[in-house]
């Protein structure tokens, strides 16, 4: 039987031709030959500068990363389906330590911006010619407490391919080569049977998951031991005060203000509790186990869905709240820029890389054909439009911190899934929909909350009692999990090391919350929607084209949102609630 995307797959030579393009070795050259410019230009000289000679240098200094960026990011998307080639895992190690290279030998700029005394600094953002790149200036501004001399930052710049990048490299490589089952399966074809509707299907498939990490789980546990100590050192040389405050930094949120939210979100676990007791009932079933969670709810759709229908349902969902983001969203189709089949070799799980704003980005999907898999692809595709829409502000405005980066691809989600629910009449079905809707929810907001307080233990327990075994892992990843499903689904023994597969612990320590605070901010968001209709379209078409030439809160002040409001994360809690007091109501009648 033939994959269901088994033809959809992307083609990177909007990048680069292939891994042995002359364009390849050539933008290294360039890329070298600018860097020494730059160097000679200004190093000791930023202070000194005039507004409109800052402003000269830094587009130079941005063209610069845009080229390293581009070859990253070609590397990154070849690897990513060919995590078992060795040539492909060297030219994405050979163009990191190239880019440590150019970075050891221009982070100077960086640096001088933030030795300049605050009144200097305060005029020179004043000046008109800077205002394009003002927000970028405050933000550079951010990390000059936990910035170290020029030549301590040399040396971690040096060492950058060999540290944290070459640990996520080998996490990659390691799930990539994994096998599952006397099938020899993939991780992601494995995870898409707990989608199943045969429990003993499901049942199977957590057996196999476990058996399958069980038996690489020390080199597992050894690379998450050596990025939370990485970490740590990198913590404690920058003078952080606590683990998250890198993170906090990075995307722009307040300690208070993620603290809240994630506070907000604990308090109200007992919904979670209640919709599994729900789905216990409407499966009818005495005991709910982990590998039940993902059950689908009876008067959902059997069928698979082909990638056609895939496409049309998203396609069809985009044009009903704008031409505009379905017109984008087609592109990727038109244009291969999209990789959708389960391959052996290729990275699980699904995300859209923005590439360079000169170029488009790419999603990668693994779709097997659920439900699940269309709302994956609605969601990677909300991503691909923000990309796009931003990539006018250039490199260093169109990226947006996390806490905005997920507002677009949760969105996208929510209108497909309303224009599906929409065109339901059986009152079964739509409580089924709501069901799986809620069940992404809780995915984005519960649990990634409680893999935040799972985080927060390792990582502070890595601090204070050094390298952590499996079953210490095990154990903090049972509690956070058990906190937030209380007696609602039984854990099994196998459920107690699925940590060691989860990606965003080993690529993006810390980021988890960052979802729970993109679907609260989306609950709030379409709420408006709802209300205001089709002049919301053109205010949030707005938010996602400026990127991240703002701050967070100065974005978002057009629909009358304020972060640092606490209530404001329990307002979307309530919506989620919402949503589950009317999935209660169709289930009992």
């Amino acid at each position: 039987m033939s994959a269901p995307a088994e033809h959809v797959v992307w083609n990177l030579n909007d990048l680069y031709s292939g891994p042995d393009a002359p364009a390849i070795e050539q933008d290294r050259q360039s890329a070298n030959d600018l860097a020494v410019q730059f160097a000679a230009r200004y190093r000791g000289k930023v202070a000194a500068l005039s507004p409109e000679e800052a402003l000269a240098a830094i587009r130079e200094y941005e063209a610069l990363q845009e080229i390293l960026q581009k070859l990253d990011a070609f590397a990154s998307l070849h690897f990513a389906t060919r995590t078992r080639e060795p040539s492909a895992g060297a030219l994405l190690q050979a163009i990191r330590e190239f880019r440590s290279q150019v970075h050891r030998d221009t982070l100077f700029f960086e640096l001088e911006w933030a030795q300049i005394d605050d009144e200097s600094f305060a005029a020179a953002l004043r000046h008109p010619a800077l205002g394009p790149y003002r927000h970028y200036l405050e933000l550079s501004r951010r990390y000059r407490p936990h910035l170290l001399t020029e030549p301590e930052e040399k040396i971690l710049a040096e060492k950058e391919p060999v540290s944290n990048d070459s640990w996520t490299t080998l996490f990659d490589k390691v799930l990539g080569h994994l096998r599952f089952g006397p099938g020899e399966r993939t991780e992601s074809e494995v995870l898409s049977d707990l989608y199943a509707g045969d429990r003993t299907v499901r049942r199977q498939a957590a057996r196999e998951l476990t058996q399958g990490l069980t038996e690489t789980l020390p080199v597992l546990t050894h690379i998450f031991n050596t990025i939370l100590l990485d970490k740590a050192v990198t913590d404690r040389l920058r003078r952080y005060p606590h683990w998250l405050r890198a993170r906090n930094l990075a995307n722009e949120a307040e300690d208070e203000m993620v603290e809240a939210l994630v506070e907000a979100v604990f308090s109200r676990y007992d919904v979670v509790r209640r919709y599994y007791r729900l789905k216990r009932t409407l499966l009818g079933y005495e005991e709910l186990f982990d590998y039940d969670r993902y059950a689908p709810i009876p008067g959902l759709p059997k069928k698979a869905f082909s990638w056609e229908e895939a496409k049309q349902l998203v396609l069809s969902g985009f044009e009903a709240f704008s031409s505009e983001f379905a017109e984008i969203a087609s592109d990727f189709f038109r244009h291969s820029w999209i990789h959708a089949p389960v391959l052996p070799g290729k990275r699980s799980g699904a995300f859209s890389h923005p590439t360079v704003p000169s170029c488009h980005p790419y999603v990668l999907v693994n779709f097997t054909g659920t439900s699940r898999d269309v709302a994956t692809l609605a969601h990677e595709l909300g991503h691909g439009v923000h990309q796009l829409l931003a990539r006018k502000q250039g490199l260093f405005n169109a990226d947006t911190p996390l806490t905005l980066a997920e507002t677009a691809s949760v969105f996208g989600e929510m209108i497909v899934f309303r224009h599906l629910l929409d065109r339901v009449e059986s009152r079964k079905e739509r409580a089924a929909l709501l069901c799986s809707k809620l069940e992404d929810s809780f995915a984005t907001v519960f649990r990634q909350v409680s893999m935040n307080r799972f985080e927060s233990a390792v990582h502070n327990q890595r601090r204070s009692g050094g390298e952590l075994d499996p079953e210490r892992i095990s154990q903090f990843w049972l509690d956070s999990q058990k906190q937030m499903f209380g007696d609602s689904v039984t854990l099994t023994g196998d459920y107690r090391i699925w940590w060691s597969y989860i990606p965003h612990f080993i690529h993006s320590p810390g980021y988890v919350y960052a979802y729970a605070f993109g679907e609260l901010l989306v609950l709030s968001l379409y709420r408006q929607y709802r209300q205001t209709g089709a002049s919301f379209v053109p205010l949030f078409r707005d938010l996602l084209e400026a990127g991240g030439k703002a701050s967070p809160n100065e974005l978002l002040s057009p629909f009358g949102i304020d972060l640092s409001d606490p209530s404001f994360w329990k307002r979307g809690l309530e919506v989620i609630e919402g949503m589950l007091d009317e999935a209660e109501q169709y289930a009992r009648s």
